[in-house]
Formats: C-alpha cells, structure tokens, sequence
C-alpha cells in the first residue's frame, strides 16, 4: 500500500435480492483483504418490508378481494480504510446487475 492520505470509505449495498448482495458483499471483502486495508464488515442492516395492498376488481364491485404485494429490500455496510488509489481500484469493479452500491468517502487524515 502507497503512502498517501488515509480516507474511510463506508460502501453501502442494497438489494431485493439476497443470494447477489451476499456474493458482491463477499467479493468486496476479499478485494479488501488481498490489498491488506482494514474493514469492517459486512454489516447486515434490518430488512424493509414495503407493503402495498389494492382491491382486486376495478369498478369495486363484487365481492371485496384484495391482492396484497410486498417488496423486501436488503442492505449491507461495509467501512474500510484505505488511500485515494486504493478506493478507486475498489470501486471499479463490475457489480450485479440486481445490487445498487453507495460509496461515501470522508476524511483525508495523514
């Protein structure tokens, strides 16, 4: 690892879909771990159920039957220190098509 200014990069994952975030959570952790930065990680974040509940016939009426949808969002964290070179090497990297990837970084400490 170069020398250089120490930045935490906190990467956020999201996904409907559980067995992707894992595998991208997983490859994220093994980059990391063969470039010797240190992390934190995978975090598992509570589940967000969304909910959505409709009448089932269009004029209303009938007999009152309803469809009931719901959608399960997944989240997992990963927090790592490492300089301006490494985040990069990092972050470009291809992910699933079915997860979303946050990258926040802050800091600049020396």
């Amino acid at each position: 690892m170069s020398t250089g200014p120490l930045y935490w990069v906190r990467i956020t994952l999201t996904s409907a879909a559980v067995k992707p975030l894992e595998k991208v959570a997983e490859d994220v952790k093994a980059r990391a771990k063969d470039k010797n930065l240190k992390l934190k990680g995978p975090i598992r974040l509570p589940t967000k159920t969304l909910r959505i509940t409709t009448r089932k016939t269009p004029c209303g009426e009938g007999s009152k039957t309803w469809d009931r949808f719901q959608m399960r969002i997944h989240k997992r964290v990963l927090d790592l220190f490492s300089n301006s070179e490494t985040v990069q090497q990092l972050t470009l990297y291809d992910l699933d098509p079915m997860v979303r990837a946050e990258v926040k970084i802050e800091g600049g400490d020396s």
